[in-house]
């Protein structure tokens, strides 16, 4: 019986560790802290290129290549429709494309495990104003910005391809825009 609860306290730990916002990968991105952010800092020069030569489907089937957003900032989602935290940041995204879309902003939201007779609907329910692109069976994408444990995971990426900024787990809706700011 006690070798029940310890399975069951390791488990618990498990998942409450995947559910904070910390990425034990951070040598694979250069983040700069909330403060350098607010103070108009932007992406460091050390930060690594992103991997946009994918093309991915959209909800309407048609291929779409990451890497025609180079020149915009890119704000790139991998989220699942079941998942609680990205529901939360879904419609701050709506917003930012709302917002920030003519200065450069592109929000770009990769679904990683639903078919597109899922995703179409969800898509137009929750009324996604961005792009919106089928990631199932794309580990080669995920591994490319990863390794991912876990969903959201989002990506901000400068207007020269640079990965500036890495949100594992759900973030806050002013960090978001802070950086989105700080790379227009």
């Amino acid at each position: 019986m006690n070798m029940r609860w310890v399975m069951a306290t390791v488990g618990a730990l498990a998942l409450a560790l995947l559910t904070l916002n910390a990425d034990p990968w951070t040598e694979l991105f250069d983040h700069v802290d909330a403060g350098a952010v607010a103070a108009g800092g932007a992406c460091p020069a050390t930060a690594k290129p992103a991997n946009l030569n994918f093309t991915l489907k959209d909800i309407e089937n048609k291929d779409v290549k990451l890497a025609a957003f180079k020149g915009k900032v890119i704000l790139l989602d991998f989220w699942a429709t079941w998942c609680g935290p990205c529901k939360i940041e879904i419609p701050w995204f709506i917003e930012f494309q709302n917002k920030y879309g003519k200065a450069g902003l592109q929000v770009v939201g990769v679904s990683i495990d639903d078919t597109l007779d899922k995703l179409k609907p969800y898509v137009a329910q929750a009324k996604m104003n961005y792009t919106v692109l089928q990631g199932l069976d794309h580990d080669d994408l995920q591994d490319a910005f990863g390794p991912m444990f876990g969903v959201p995971v989002t990506v901000l990426i400068s207007r020269d391809g640079k990965s500036c900024f890495k949100h594992v787990g759900l973030s806050s809706k002013p960090a978001f825009e802070n950086e989105i700011k700080s790379l227009l």
